[in-house]
């Protein structure tokens, strides 16, 4: 099964460090602060969460090497180590870095959010649960919708489609234009048959972002169980446009609505 790509994004390094505003240095750091040890540590943790986001992930590192050297206890630096080795396909060194991330900060949100993404993506999507589940606990965390759909993609990914569907609806309950959640709860409604409820999420969620070749495939079959033929042709027009080469597009060409 394909999941949305907008699962794969799932705010993976959000909160593990801000994008720096200001100074671009650490000796430019505001009120001179930037001797403080902690400070630099996480000045040069927020410049290499702004290179990892621009791609330059070497740049990135060297960022994380003088923020660790400056204070080696800062977890956000351990846990922006493992995304920057994550992207990078290190997989050994960043689950070491998450590891470290969580034992100094075991309740810290974010990291346990990060981490059990990067263990879902690396074939243990059983145990990124219980570091969702951690991730939601805190009652600061200001996001805990985004886990939820986390785990339920991670869920789903096991098997387990009914704890999933639970998952998405959390999610869906806390921030009702969840994307991912909006997505995939349609996918697992459409299998169920509960084809209006399936319209409704669907419509949703393309009203929300731009249409995903996934998104525009679930909204065609279900207008093609509706037998709304107009409104499925025209899902499949928009497809065979947006995306040609994509394997919704193949399948509809062969016509294997269901595989």
């Amino acid at each position: 099964m394909r999941f949305a790509a907008a699962a794969v994004l799932l705010a993976l390094v959000a909160g593990c460090a801000s994008s720096p505003e200001g100074p671009t240095t650490a000796t430019g750091a505001q009120g001179g602060e930037a001797t403080d040890p902690r400070n630099r540590a996480r000045i040069h943790t927020e410049l290499a969460s702004l290179y990892y986001a621009r791609g330059n992930m070497s740049v990135a590192l060297d960022e994380l090497r003088v923020a660790a050297a400056a204070d080696n206890t800062y977890a956000p630096a351990h846990a922006m180590f493992g995304s920057v080795y994550m992207a990078l396909r290190e997989n050994k060194l960043a689950q070491a870095s998450f590891e470290k991330a969580v034992s100094i900060a075991p309740t810290d949100p974010d990291i346990n959010h990060n981490y059990g993404w990067f263990l879902c993506q690396t074939g243990h999507a059983p145990e990124s649960i219980r570091y969702f589940q951690q991730a939601v606990k805190n009652p600061l965390y200001p996001t805990p919708w985004r886990t939820y759909s986390a785990a339920g993609v991670c869920t789903q990914m096991s098997g387990n489609v009914k704890d999933a569907e639970d998952f998405f609806q959390r999610a869906l309950r806390l921030e009702p234009d969840e994307p991912t959640a909006l997505l995939q709860l349609g996918q697992i409604r459409y299998r169920q048959a509960k084809y209006d409820e399936a319209r409704r999420l669907v419509s949703r969620y393309n009203k929300l972002v731009a249409p995903s070749a996934e998104s525009l495939w679930l909204a065609l079959r279900v207008e093609r169980q509706l037998r709304e033929k107009v409104a499925e042709q025209s899902f499949a027009n928009q497809l065979r446009r947006r995306f040609p080469g994509s394997p919704e597009y193949g399948a509809l060409q062969r016509g294997e609505y269901d595989k």
